[in-house]
């Protein structure tokens, strides 16, 4: 089966690599703007670009050129050479105009329907990729930071720069049986909200993700204090793992949405610091097979939870600067990482050990998209 591997950043260029040999098989140009996040299509056929403010859609037809798997290795573990196909076109089958500033997230429906997507604008839109005008949009207020998509029900999951967790009915289609605002929100929570010295404390939500199984929803704030929340069973007890985040011991449950529930209604099951003091989240995946969490940081580490004790299963160590993205391959034993070291690196994830680099960014590599599944 084709692997698709994509690594975009500060240089203006999008490569795809392959991922086995880490020879770069193809480079798009993406002038108008750095890249902030790239998402491949469930069908491997297109590649999303979000960057400040456009969001562009590549063909990836003849990108990759790899066949097996990601996981398939030789002995050198590090790969600088370009094969450009200069044949291929930078062009963008599709441009989607409606966000003012940068994109910060991006994700597709499972059945490839729809594309979904946040700003520091404070927007999250949903894009109907028959037409390039936008099919509905919600306003956050507050920059946002991630979204993610509830597969299982028709929801968005937001995270602002406000410290805010919002639940968005994406549907549209009627009051639900809790009801819901009209501007689309369900419900809202303030996870890292407390008080110190009678100042009101709070810290941005930098990264949400829900599990394929959409049974572990976690919220990271930028300080790197992950909240874990479970949206199908909410009756665990709560519990407090590991040194707190100054000012982060009391939970807001604020909610400006409906009034009605939801499972941010309950305190987070497990809240824990995932990354050291003075240091920055900048990222959150839970794997396809539900059994980790990737956090990524300013420490240069990207670090691997075992979400069934919330343990650190793997402190990934070798890039020199900021991690600011991750991807699983499709059966969890990989991990891609981009940095601001202008590399992006694999990872054996049963071992712990580089198994790859990706050299040939001229500067910081901010995102990657992997998809090698079975379409």
């Amino acid at each position: 089966m084709s692997v698709i591997l994509a690594t975009a950043g500060y240089d203006h260029k999008i490569r795809f690599w392959e991922a086995p040999s880490g020879i770069c098989s193809r480079i798009l140009k993406h002038p108008h703007s750095q890249v902030n996040k790239l998402e491949i299509t469930p069908d491997k056929q297109f590649l999303a670009a979000g960057g400040n403010p456009h969001i562009r859609l590549y063909e990836i037809d003849g990108a990759s050129g790899t066949t097996g798997n990601v996981n398939n290795n030789n002995n050198n573990n590090t790969a600088s050479t370009d094969h450009d196909h200069h044949g291929n076109q930078s062009n963008p089958v599709l441009t989607l105009e409606g966000h003012t500033s940068n994109v910060t997230s991006l994700g597709f429906q499972r059945d490839g329907r729809f594309l979904y997507s946040s700003s520091e604008d404070g927007t999250i839109k949903l894009w109907d990729l028959r037409n390039p005008t936008y099919s509905r949009s919600f306003d956050g207020k507050a920059s946002v930071r991630s979204v993610t998509l509830r597969q299982d029900r028709d929801e968005i999951i937001s995270g602002d720069a406000d410290g805010k967790v919002t639940v968005w009915d994406i549907a549209g289609n009627g009051r639900r049986k809790n009801g819901h605002t009209s501007n689309g929100c369900i419900y809202q929570v303030q996870p890292g909200k407390g008080s110190t010295g009678g100042c009101l404390i709070q810290t941005a939500i930098q990264a949400v993700d829900i599990s394929e199984d959409s049974r572990t929803f976690v919220a990271v704030s930028n300080h790197g204090t992950v909240y874990v929340w479970d949206p199908i069973n909410t009756t665990e007890r709560s519990t407090t793992m590991g040194m707190m985040e100054e000012n982060e011991e009391e939970q807001g449950n604020n909610n400006d949405g409906d009034g009605g529930t939801s499972f941010l209604s309950n305190p987070p099951l497990v809240k824990f610091r995932a990354h050291p003091p003075g240091s920055y989240c900048l990222h959150a995946r839970i794997s396809p097979d539900c059994r980790h969490l990737c956090t990524t940081g300013s420490d240069g580490s990207a670090r691997l939870w075992d979400t069934t004790t919330w343990e650190l299963s793997h402190n990934l160590r070798a890039h020199t600067k900021w991690v600011w993205d991750s991807a699983f391959c499709a059966d969890s034993s990989y991990l891609v990482t981009a940095s601001s070291d202008t590399t992006a690196r694999l990872w054996n994830l049963g071992t712990g050990d580089v198994v790859r680099q990706y050299h040939g960014h001229k500067g910081p590599v901010t995102c990657v998209a992997l998809n090698d599944s079975s379409v």
